[in-house]
């Protein structure tokens, strides 16, 4: 059997409601549908399982490579506990107008109501109109009674932690957690593979045939955590050349990469894919067969087999770069 190589797949484009047209100028994207919402980057969700764009495995999807190569692409111990169900989805968001307000069941919850995964998350925003918003939990700590009150009454905004958004600002949501993403904002967003999603408000906004759209007010219920959290964007520090975690938890690790010189990546000690993701720059990975080109907006996934390599800012330039795997 040929060994595994970097990986490149075919964008899954969404026309939405509210998508906008900045994909191909921020991220080099080719679509042909109008309002796209979203592109999906790497994905595992079934009737939407991502298809390998080059190389010798052009054309098969990601079920299929996991079936075949198993813990050698994803890592044993991810293999071990999702099979050939690839864990994260990974995509980028373009928001011409505000999403609805949400929120994602936990594992428990998801498992007992649609045999799926729950979905926790994050944002990194890359690009925010002036004055765009991130919503992320309430603004103060409020009970069942008075969500469902301020609900009814078109209040609930008023509860909403409402937190200014710019480029490079991060934001984790855990299952639970209401959010939603304002007008003018892309980002790129980390998550488990999930597609259970609970619409709690849509601005009263109607659908292309004059219907209001679907809302999940009584599903939701038992999924908010109603808590108020202080902190809804997380704090970093950016360091050149060096690797800096943006988010860590069981399901994900994210960090952040600025890259204006070569850098070496070893994950010996880590059983896992790593999965980068550009969204500034150009560079090349060099690995122990070969090199290959990464544009901007390119995704490349790295299979567990391929555990030292080096990154590369293309022209001396600068590079920026997502790097997310599984401990």
């Amino acid at each position: 059997m040929k060994s595994l190589y970097p990986l490149k797949f075919r964008p899954i484009f969404k026309e939405r409601i509210w998508g906008g047209d900045k994909l191909p100028i921020l991220l080099n994207k080719n679509y042909t549908i109008a309002h796209c919402g979203e592109s999906w980057e790497l994905s595992g969700v079934q009737d939407d399982i991502s298809v390998v764009s080059d190389g010798f495995l052009k054309g098969n999807n990601l079920e299929e490579l996991i079936e075949v190569y198993m813990g050698e692409l994803v890592g044993e111990k991810v293999y071990d506990h999702f099979g050939t169900e690839f864990p994260l989805l990974i995509k980028y968001i373009d928001a011409d107008d505000r999403l609805s307000i949400q929120v994602h069941p936990n594992d428990e919850l998801a498992k007992e109501r649609h045999g799926a995964f729950g979905k926790t998350e994050m944002w990194y925003v890359v690009q925010a109109d002036q004055g765009a918003e991130l919503i992320s939990g309430f603004n103060r700590t409020i009970d069942r009674d008075s969500y469902l009150i301020a609900l009814q009454n078109d209040k609930l905004e008023n509860l909403l932690q409402f937190d200014p958004a710019k480029k490079g600002d991060v934001f984790f949501i855990p299952a639970g957690r209401v959010h939603g993403i304002g007008k003018g904002i892309v980002v790129a967003e980390i998550q488990q593979t999930s597609d259970v999603t609970y619409r709690i408000f849509d601005y009263n906004r109607v659908d292309d045939k004059g219907q209001p759209r679907e809302l999940h007010t009584e599903l939701a219920l038992d999924a908010i955590n109603f808590k108020h959290h202080v902190q809804g964007k997380t704090d970093y520090q950016p360091k050149m050349n060096e690797s800096v975690e943006l988010a860590k938890c069981k399901y994900f690790t994210t960090n952040l990469l600025e890259l204006n010189e070569p850098v070496e990546r070893d994950f010996s000690k880590l059983d896992t894919f790593v999965i980068y993701l550009c969204v500034e720059g150009n560079y090349t990975l060099q690995w122990e067969s070969g090199t290959v080109a990464v544009q901007k907006g390119e995704t490349l996934l790295i299979p567990a087999s391929i555990e030292n390599f080096h990154l590369k800012p293309a022209n001396g330039e600068e590079a920026k770069l997502l790097e997310v795997y599984i401990e």
